[in-house]
């Protein structure tokens, strides 16, 4: 593909990514490649509608609020300086982003309108088109990485990363035409996402199948957090993948939540963790599969909310007269790569930013249309460090949890870490089809085995019994019976995984979501109390003495 090393190959074509593609070739000249396993303008940040939050007016009180708002719902495992790093440098990303040509909605008298959402305190929140602010900030950031980058792979699969004398150097992908080939360069972004498709229901797209993480699990770079997955409380109810989603935004305007009978049953800006089991309880208890989103008393949907508008009217619904049924989704993934404050990984010449990082300003829980920011952030703040000739990991940020803290003895810096073995997985021969149990979903409806050795096995029903199955048993709500029935699950997905084709795009993937999974449901184990977005229902306290992070490798 490269006959010469590129200086930075960004893998993943969202915010996070093209952030940090358009600043490297732009501002800092560095000759920039990207890879991305769809069309540049086919990422995760296309379906967030949300917005970005930010403190734009400057106002250090302002700042802080969002500073405490971010360390709330993160339930005690936030990164105190990561968080600083993201509510101080957020405003000057936003309007960076308008400089590119970014629109956001603004009121009559030309300023930009400001929306508050789940577990913010004020109003801060900035959109696009009512809810397609993703999509928006999309079009923006690659019309500039097509001017700028030097080399553009679109639809080609990063395999894995090539790794020599304890650096990476590249990474090894499957082209548009099926040849695996080699990518290389002297430093490498990943900015691949989160995992959705490892659930059955989800707001995330088809190719959100965590392959950055599991890459650098193989690798044996340092992992975090992956037991927080969090889940959207409204999820229009709705037989696509991804699920269209009812912006948070709609309940900071008024919407309300009700069950079946009409009743409202939960304070709707409460964070996400806590509305999404609110909304769990009463569907388990009233033996439904959704429960109903009231937006009948908003004044001019169509015209502040035209994206969702729009998608309801194709669903068969007029928000402006029926109450909308809603679900929790998987969304967002909270943990992933271990970073420093500068984006550096565990291993020199790897970097990481956005959902595929664990940077540490989510902890448990993310905070509401802080995920965009997160990438516009530190994509950044990756590339004036590589631009700065820094090549490996410091101790700030969650990397402290990794090296230890050798720059800060503050207590309210000391998020420890806890090393976690990377989970044995089963051979085929300890993990027959009558080891799999089939449990019933919170809508009753059975959870089909997998039928080993199979001639009918493919890589998309193994895909689908691995969703059904985290979706049951490692979802909204787990326990330590449940976590140990889908480590079966998982165990015999990559069992049956092993003798096919591992060069196989749609295998490949299956592959990393199994692997993920894996760490997913161990950390989830080991993780004895229920913290944010992690409900277990056999220790639904939290203990104190569990602030602390998960980390897998080194």
């Amino acid at each position: 593909m490269t006959s010469a090393p590129l200086d930075l190959l960004v893998l993943g074509s969202g915010v996070a990514g093209l952030s940090a593609a358009v600043r490297a070739a732009g501002t800092h000249g560095l000759r920039t490649g990207v890879i991305t396993k769809g069309g540049l303008d086919l990422a995760t940040t296309r379906w967030a509608q949300g917005g970005v939050a930010a403190a734009l007016s400057g106002n250090v009180e302002e700042i802080d609020l969002h500073l405490a708002d971010t360390l709330a719902a993160g339930a005690g495992l936030c990164d105190f300086d990561a968080v600083r790093v993201l509510v101080d440098e957020g405003p000057r990303r936003v309007e960076e982003l308008i400089a590119l040509g970014a629109e956001f909605d603004r009121d009559e008298r030309g300023n930009l309108e400001l929306a508050r959402e789940g577990g913010h305190s004020v109003a801060r929140v900035v959109h696009a088109g009512g809810a397609a602010t993703g999509a928006e900030i999309e079009r923006a950031l690659v019309a500039a990485v097509r001017r700028t980058a030097a080399v553009l792979h679109e639809h080609t699969f990063a395999l894995d990363l090539m790794i020599e004398d304890g650096c990476c150097v590249g990474v090894q992908a499957i082209d548009p035409n099926g040849q695996v080939t080699q990518v290389r360069a002297r430093n490498v972004l990943l900015a691949t996402g989160g995992a959705g498709q490892l659930f059955a229901i989800t707001t995330n797209p088809s190719v959100a199948t965590g392959d950055g993480v599991a890459m650098a699990l193989r690798a044996g770079v340092a992992i975090a957090d992956l037991e927080f997955f969090q889940f959207h409380p409204t999820a229009l109810y709705h037989p696509g993948i991804p699920r269209p989603l009812l912006s948070e935004a709609l309940r900071g305007h008024g919407a309300l939540l009700r069950d079946s009978a009409g009743e409202r049953f939960v304070d709707e800006m409460l964070p996400r963790d806590v509305v999404s089991r609110a909304i769990l309880a009463e569907m388990l208890e009233q033996h439904t599969d959704h429960v109903w989103l009231d937006a009948t008393g908003l004044d001019h949907f169509a015209e502040r909310f035209p994206t969702i508008y729009s998608d309801l009217v194709a669903s068969g619904l007029d928000p402006m007269t029926d109450w909308l049924p809603v679900a929790p989704a998987a969304h967002h993934q909270c943990g992933g790569i271990v970073t420093d404050l500068f984006g550096a990984t565990s291993m020199p010449g790897l970097w990481a930013a956005g959902e595929t990082a664990c940077s540490g300003v989510h902890g448990a829980n993310r905070l509401a249309s802080n995920s965009l920011l997160e990438g516009m952030v530190f994509g950044p703040r990756a590339i004036e460090s590589i631009a700065s000739g820094a090549f490996g990991p410091s101790a700030t940020g969650a990397m402290r949890s990794v090296l230890g803290f050798a720059e800060s003895d503050d207590p309210t810096l000391s998020i420890l870490g806890v090393a976690l073995p990377l989970p044995q997985t089963s051979t085929a021969d300890e993990t027959s089809p009558a080891d799999v149990t089939s449990p019933a979903d919170v809508t009753g409806t059975p959870v089909t085995n997998l039928q080993a050795g199979s001639s009918s096995v493919t890589p998309q029903s193994l895909k689908r019994g691995l969703q059904q199955a985290m979706s049951t048993d490692a979802g909204v709500q787990r326990s330590a019976e449940t976590l140990e029935r889908v480590t079966l699950v998982i165990a015999q997905v990559m069992a049956e995984l092993a003798p096919m084709d591992q060069q196989e795009v749609a295998v490949a993937e299956v592959q990393n979501l199994a692997q993920i999974a894996q760490t997913l449901v161990a950390a989830a184990l080991a993780r004895t109390e229920s913290r944010g977005t992690h409900a277990r229902l056999d220790y639904p306290g939290l203990d104190p003495a569990q602030a602390h992070r998960l980390v897998v490798g080194s």
